[in-house]
């Protein structure tokens, strides 16, 4: 008689035995379909109310800003269409058209000195041999510290008739340099400029101090092995290093030339006569002094879309190189 192994006999009655469960549908996992659009919904949740005061605060005032421009309002009659005669005075107006070029003479005191003098001083401080090196950056960027109408009533000071400038120059027994600097229809312009360099300059360095010393060591010992000398090795290894750095001094830099108002309007006031002008300070006196506001919105619109462009000529050529 043969005995059965009864842990080898099928089972009857066993739950589930040979049947195929059919597969779950999705509950919302990781990177299915359902749970990609929960988080994306979650994400403009989050991003609501930061979008609402931002189109509030931002957005509707400048549309309104490019309404207004397309007619001629003084602030309190009744507005009449103008179409695009405020856009056309940037090329009629002669006030308007000296002012632009003085935002071209402003971009090389605002922007491309202080660039390199930054990237000079910079390159120098970082080299081990300097002593000090703290104490002089805490020196350069301290116009960064102070407001821009101090930097102007400084400044203003120092430009002065009876001011420490003239006081030096006649020290030196250089009177007949001596002047009004604020005052000459000649070295109004190169004096604020000189301002604007001083402000300028200390952000600059600072920031490209900082991307030097996340570049590798080891770059630079390659290049000394190669033969470089302080030149070549600032060409080869520093300034391609700092090519983020420079994006965004570029373009702080620039923004500033384009929308400078605060050091003119506090010192000179676009003058004497129009010979210090710049866009921003006529888009204030015909705001205020003179109400156009239609045309002072259309100078606004013409430099927010400038600096958008120059914003995004900057990046787009920063991201080219990478």
């Amino acid at each position: 008689m043969t005995i059965l192994d009864e842990s080898r006999a099928p089972r009857v009655g066993t739950a589930g035995a040979g049947i195929r469960r059919p597969p779950r549908r999705p509950t919302g996992r990781t990177g299915t379909p359902s749970y990609r659009r929960r988080r994306r919904l979650l994400g403009l949740a989050y991003l609501a109310p930061a979008l609402l005061v931002y189109g509030l605060v931002v957005l509707l005032p400048a549309g309104q800003g490019a309404h207004l421009s397309l007619y001629h309002w003084d602030g309190i009659t009744a507005a009449t269409w103008a179409g695009i005669d405020n856009y056309t005075g940037f090329f009629t107006d002669p006030t308007l058209r000296q002012a632009v070029t003085h935002t071209l003479y402003f971009i090389v005191f605002f922007s491309l000195l202080p660039i390199v003098l930054g990237l000079t001083s910079a390159a120098l401080a970082a080299r081990k041999d300097v002593r000090g090196a703290g104490i002089y950056r805490w020196f350069l960027f301290l116009p960064q510290v102070l407001t821009p109408a101090v930097i102007a009533v400084v400044w203003k000071q120092i430009y002065a008739p009876d001011g420490p400038l003239n006081a030096v120059l006649t020290a030196l027994g250089m009177d007949g340099l001596t002047r009004g600097w604020l005052g000459d229809f000649t070295w109004a312009l190169p004096a604020l400029g000189l301002a604007g360099t001083w402000a300028a300059f200390g952000l600059c360095m600072v920031l490209f101090a900082a991307g030097m010393q996340n570049i590798p060591g080891e770059l630079y010992d390659a290049a000394r092995m190669d033969g470089a000398g302080p030149v070549r090795e600032f060409f080869s290894v520093t300034l391609p290093g700092l090519r983020g750095q420079l994006a965004v001094v570029l373009t702080l830099t620039l923004l500033g030339a384009i929308r400078v108002f605060d050091i003119v309007w506090l010192t000179t006031r676009g003058g004497p006569g129009t010979s210090t002008i710049t866009p921003t300070v006529v888009l204030y006196q015909r705001a205020f002094a003179n109400p156009d506001v239609g045309a002072a919105c259309a100078i606004g619109v013409v430099l927010a879309l400038v600096a958008l462009i120059v914003s995004l000529v900057v990046v787009r050529l920063a991201e080219g190189d990478d």
